[in-house]
């Protein structure tokens, strides 16, 4: 794996859990939702749901996003995982091929706690559009919900099933877009999970609904997630999903991450204006430094000051 300078797209599956124990700061973690499993070098996001549901966590294999090495901005595919063996895909989420009265939309075929295949479901009479309340059916991976076509439920909680309709990406892989201008398209799961999620600071960590956290995503944007960092998460720790890293941190290849015995650790975020910014690196003194998130030239507007915390090639 090649990483680039500013954004870390790591293959990126949200990991979202089932029936899930409260864990630190009240935050959720555990279940029995299944997630794709994260490739190396990259980290998935995944939801967390009803029984076997994900709702909220991406895993390193699928579409997340990792740090550069200070010479060029990451992309999507960077680290984008190949589909897991035994994924179906029986509809196209972006085109929304399904027959009449029926939606394409992300479920966890194997029973899993990930999303790892589409298929075709009924549309609920009166759909839900985004933003409105839901009811995702046997949990938050069945992809059974009442949202409408081109939305799923999202953010579900794992003892009643309710969430929130969130709006697909639309356009296509090569050229997402989101009619909702605060939002993110964030592309996960080996690419059968396209949501658009709202546009964040991580170091403000201003995500607006309770209990989610601002995770690199897709292309570069940083966007809300559920967080299921839970009692792990801290700077070093394993992680395999987008979002299982505390708050401030991201999921990072091990390379540059001092100490790190897996294919990816956490690491932390780091403001690229603070009068000391690689003090602000737990490894410095391992030779980690504050680097650009984005690469010189690609800098969103309003992002000039996010940096992470990395070994310098």
């Amino acid at each position: 794996m090649r990483i680039r300078q500013g954004m870390f797209i790591v293959g990126a599956a949200v990991l979202i859990v089932a029936g899930c124990d409260s864990g630190n700061d009240g935050r959720q973690t555990g279940g029995t939702t299944p997630l794709p499993e994260a490739d190396t070098g990259s980290a998935d996001t995944g939801p967390s749901a009803g029984d076997g549901a994900d709702t909220g966590n991406a895993s390193a294999d699928g579409t997340g996003a990792t740090p550069g090495d200070g010479e060029s901005g990451m992309t999507s595919s960077d680290f984008i995982a190949e589909p897991d063996v035994g994924s179906t895909v029986e509809c196209d989420v972006w085109t929304q091929d399904c027959p009449d009265g029926e939606k394409c939309t992300a479920w966890a075929s194997d029973g899993g706690i990930a999303w790892n295949a589409t298929r075709c479901v009924p549309v609920a009479d009166n759909p839900g559009q985004p933003g409105d309340g839901c009811l995702a059916e046997g949990g938050g991976l069945s992809g059974v919900d009442d949202c409408g076509v081109g939305s799923m439920c999202w953010n579900i909680d794992p003892e009643t099933n309710q969430g929130t309709c969130v709006a697909f990406c639309e356009g296509s892989p090569e050229a997402p877009t989101c009619s909702d201008a605060s939002t993110a398209c964030t592309i996960t799961s080996d690419g059968v999970l396209i949501l658009c999620l709202p546009v964040c600071d991580p170091l403000l960590q201003d995500c607006p609904a309770e209990l989610e956290a601002c995770y690199p995503g897709v292309d570069g944007e940083f966007a809300c997630y559920p967080d299921y960092s839970g009692e792990q998460g801290e700077y070093g720790d394993a992680c395999e999903y987008i979002n299982v890293c505390n708050p401030g941190l991201f999921c990072a290849p091990a390379a540059i991450v001092p100490g790190c015995e897996s294919a990816l650790c956490c690491s932390s975020l780091c403001d690229l204006t603070d009068a000391d910014p690689d003090a602000q690196c737990e490894g410095q003194s391992s030779g980690q430094e504050c680097i650009p998130w984005y690469a010189e030239g690609e800098v969103p507007p309003g992002a000039e000051h996010i940096g992470y915390c990395g070994i310098p090639e």
